[in-house]
């Protein structure tokens, strides 16, 4: 019998019961499910264990399946999702790459695009510059162990960093490129953590569906000058990805 049975719901207090079945079964996932290619028991089953109806059970696993824990495959059943990359990318400014390594995983990058265009206000404002000014656009698509991570698109003033458009940046550390072309450190980050959804290309690039949760990670990045450098959106897969705050008093 699964460990999933060892445990019962407390049906005499106010708590939902498809809440105390979402818990019970966040602890098996956690704590218990050892083998990611074998389901979890089927809604039929945890419904007859639990003595409770299927849209019970099925509100507790649709909430696990949106928050990243669980994935469903037709015909197959309900698996549980590999565990979430713990992201340094909130307190810690460093490159994509070196945080991947750090994980023990392998890093790699996909150029989807770099052009230059004309700044929209948004850009202008973080990246301080005027309005229909060049810059330069980065789009990158970025992996851990061959698994799409983070879906990126860059702004990169043209007047600094024209240098770019001929280099390889598959192999090459952006971060590295401009420190030693402008002899100038990258020295600080101020970042905003929005949730969004993927829509239909985010989906594709990333190998999520449609509507699933991601985690947009609005970036300007300032040289030890002064000189904001660049501003970036950074989507992140919302089941392969957390991060952590660190707060002092």
């Amino acid at each position: 019998m699964s460990i999933l049975f060892e445990k019962t719901l407390n049906k005499a207090i106010p708590t939902p019961l498809y809440f105390q079945l979402k818990e019970i079964m966040l602890d098996y996932i956690l704590h218990n499910h050892d083998n990611l290619e074998v389901p979890i028991p089927t809604e039929h089953e945890i419904s007859q264990h639990f003595q409770i109806s299927r849209p019970t059970v099925r509100q507790a696993i649709n909430e696990l399946v949106f928050e990243g824990y669980l994935y469903r495959i037709k015909g197959k059943g309900t698996f549980i999702s590999r565990p979430k990359i713990q992201q340094e990318f909130l307190k810690v400014l460093d490159s994509f790459n070196n945080e991947i390594k750090s994980k023990g995983m392998l890093p790699s990058t996909k150029v989807l695009g770099i052009t230059t265009v004309t700044s929209d206000k948004p850009v202008s404002k973080a990246l301080r510059i005027p309005e229909g000014e060049k810059v330069i656009k980065l789009q990158r698509l970025r992996f851990a162990n061959e698994d799409p991570i983070v879906f990126v698109d860059t702004y990169l003033p043209y007047t600094y960093c024209q240098f770019l458009l001929n280099k390889n940046l598959e192999q090459e550390s952006l971060y590295e490129l401009i420190e030693r072309k402008l002899t100038c450190r990258i020295s600080k980050a101020t970042r905003k953590l929005e949730a969004t959804l993927a829509g239909d290309y985010e989906a594709q690039l990333l190998n999520v569906k449609h509507g699933a949760p991601i985690q947009l990670i609005k970036s300007i990045t300032f040289l030890s000058n002064g000189i904001p450098i660049e501003y970036s959106h950074a989507k992140y897969r919302g089941d392969r990805n957390s991060f952590t705050f660190e707060m002092s008093r």
